[in-house]
């Protein structure tokens, strides 16, 4: 039994995964976070192998509270993978990244595959039909996007996303909310349809903490997934173990 830990830049996400069975999910911040490791490990006491994504703030303080419980891996841009990876810097790759592309790797075996992460930032990663993992893109996510706009300027309010945005804003709330979340989409339908030219047969995958809210705005068809990265961090441990 697995356990695979994605700590990002807002909060901890731990799961349980027998073979690649999902059994058991979870969110914590860092100060909750020994607490919510004993209570996994007090509901599955069968977990062997623990394996962490940090790009957030763990401390090694909190990753040796894990280390009691099981042997315990932390992912690096060093780690093996089981795709080839022609990122031009490999060592700077993000260690979420690398899991979604072995995601991809796995979940969609001989396929050009785009994925994309709706977090703190949008990732775009595209690992072709030969398991070739080739790059992709980065940009604002869609809190970061809303606190540019209140940080940057003298008067636009710090606002929440919200559910019901117009094409045209009829006032400065509206048109923040237009902003934002229209371009976004606009954003990832392009970048979509970038891909498709130069793909014919391309699988696209939108996973993230925004993935779900941004899903039924999209015009191009995609798969959405939200435990995507979370799959590929077990697929990257049961690599390892071998």
């Amino acid at each position: 039994m697995n356990l695979v830990i994605d700590a990002g830049n807002t909060s901890i996400k731990m799961a349980v995964f027998r073979k690649k069975e999902l059994l058991f999910l979870t969110n914590s911040d860092s100060a909750g976070f020994p607490k919510a490791v004993k209570d996994v490990f007090s509901k599955f006491p069968e977990i062997a192998h623990a394996l962490v994504a940090s790009v957030g703030s763990l401390t090694k303080k909190e990753l040796n509270v894990l280390a009691i419980f099981c042997k315990v891996q932390l992912l690096t841009s060093i780690a093996s993978v089981p795709f080839k990876n022609l990122y031009s810097s490999p060592q700077t790759l993000g260690v979420d990244r690398i899991a979604l592309a072995t995601a991809a790797f796995y979940n969609h075996p001989h396929t050009n595959t785009l994925v994309i992460d709706a977090g703190t930032c949008i990732t775009y990663d595209i690992i072709n039909d030969h398991g070739e993992y080739l790059g992709g893109a980065i940009s604002p996510g869609v809190l970061m996007r809303y606190r540019a706009l209140h940080q940057h300027t003298a008067k636009l309010p710090l606002l929440d996303p919200s559910p019901f945005v117009e094409l045209i804003g009829n006032t400065t709330v509206k048109s923040m909310h237009s902003g934002v979340i229209n371009g976004i989409c606009q954003e990832i339908d392009g970048v979509i349809s970038q891909y498709h030219r130069r793909y014919e047969h391309l699988t696209v995958i939108l996973t993230g903490g925004d993935g779900q809210f941004l899903s039924n705005r999209l015009k191009n068809t995609i798969f959405a997934n939200s435990n995507f990265l979370l799959e590929g961090l077990n697929y990257l441990l049961e690599y390892n173990k071998r």
